[in-house]
């Protein structure tokens, strides 16, 4: 009887172990900060980064506004597209566009990342 508890012991700590190797993570796969020729009403320093999140059960991906170098508290948008590589990044005073390399753009108006959000 033992022997089992140990068997089944192993068998748990093995599901534990291969759960918590693929357990959700983030990787940031790209990053743009704002350049110096462009300003906004905060006068923060801001960031856009490409997020890839791994699940047990797939990835998915967000972009992320903000004037947060850590990529924590700022503006994200989750992103349903095959659009995983960024050609480029455009800052204006307007806001931030993406351009993927599939061709797909995404414009994040200023108001939704100046001021901490």
């Amino acid at each position: 009887m033992k022997g089992l508890g140990l068997v089944v012991l192993g068998v748990v700590l093995g599901v534990v172990l291969s759960v918590g190797a693929r357990w959700p993570r983030s990787e940031v796969v790209y990053r743009s900060d704002q350049p110096a020729t462009v300003a906004y009403a905060d006068g923060s320093r801001h960031v856009l980064a490409l997020v890839r999140e791994r699940a047990l059960f797939g990835e998915s991906h967000k972009i992320f506004a903000g004037r947060d170098p850590g990529i924590s508290y700022g503006h994200w948008v989750d992103i349903e597209t095959s659009a995983t590589s960024v050609k480029s990044t455009e800052w204006t005073s307007a806001g931030v566009r993406v351009l993927f390399d599939t061709g797909h753009e995404l414009f994040i108006p200023a108001r939704y990342f100046v001021g901490g959000r």
